[in-house]
């Protein structure tokens, strides 16, 4: 029998590490949007400095879930975009959008605030019970 080539714990741990760390989560949110430049991105996330913002953009861009398209014009344009496998991890960003919305509220109550309210998208139950009060109202 021939040795795995790479031996996982659980699966949870090949997700993370395509979309682990602090930001790529983040940015594969926003480009759930549609495209986006550099500029885009920056100001979306104002903590991320350029150095990280280009290096997580080309790890994304290496794992198959990000495309980088270039404009042949000047000044040269460039935007980044899921590609279709991206676009497989869509409902996964979106629940960890709604849990860390209860969450907040959890821990925090009214004492934090999020800065960015993504566009409103179709509801995506976080349970069962939601579901569930979805359906009856």
């Amino acid at each position: 029998m021939q040795e795995p080539e790479k031996i996982y714990n659980t699966a949870v741990e090949a997700t993370l590490e395509v979309i682990g760390g602090k930001w790529k989560p983040v940015i594969l949110f926003h480009l759930t949007f549609g495209k986006k430049r550099n500029g885009e991105l920056m100001s979306l996330m104002p903590a991320v400095t350029q150095k990280v913002l280009t290096q997580q953009l080309r790890e994304l861009e290496e794992a198959g879930v990000v495309t980088r398209i270039t404009y042949n014009q000047v000044p040269p344009k460039v935007e980044y975009e899921l590609t279709e496998y991206g676009w497989s991890l869509k409902e996964i960003l979106h629940l960890m959008c709604r849990w860390g919305d209860t969450h907040i509220e959890r821990a925090y109550g009214n004492k934090a605030v999020v800065l960015r309210v993504p566009p409103q998208e179709p509801s995506i139950p976080l349970s069962k019970e939601d579901d569930d009060r979805a359906v009856k109202q």
